[in-house]
């Protein structure tokens, strides 16, 4: 039980820092509402429309298509590198991941994710 007292403390203390910094902080903000520093400010034009509109799922497709490829490119690359002394287990083993990844590949291409609309 003791060996969980420093943490308890350190946590106590990490918390307390933040707490303590937001409320100086609150208290130090200088409050002066003026209607330029509420006005949009990014690209200086009124909004037109609603906020909420749809957006195309197709975007979040490729991102996860793009994402299994990536995972691909992650885990192939530093097995290439040490593949002679894992030896043949490894290579299958390698052999199935790529598998798994082109059956995902598959799926998005019957799919139709990699066509763009």
């Amino acid at each position: 039980m003791s060996g969980y007292v420093p943490v308890a403390i350190f946590a106590a203390l990490i918390v307390g820092f933040g707490v303590v910094s937001l409320a100086i902080a609150w208290l130090l903000r200088p409050s002066r509402p003026d209607i330029v520093k509420l006005m949009n400010y990014e690209c200086g034009a009124e909004p037109i429309g609603p906020a909420w509109v749809r957006f195309p799922v197709g975007f979040y497709l490729v991102a996860l298509v793009f994402i299994v490829f990536d995972a691909l490119a992650v885990f192939l690359v530093p097995w290439l590198l040490v593949l002679k002394p894992l030896g043949l287990p490894a290579f299958w083993g390698m052999a199935g991941f790529v598998g798994i990844i082109a059956l995902g590949w598959l799926y998005a291409y019957r799919e139709g994710v990699l066509e763009w609309k």
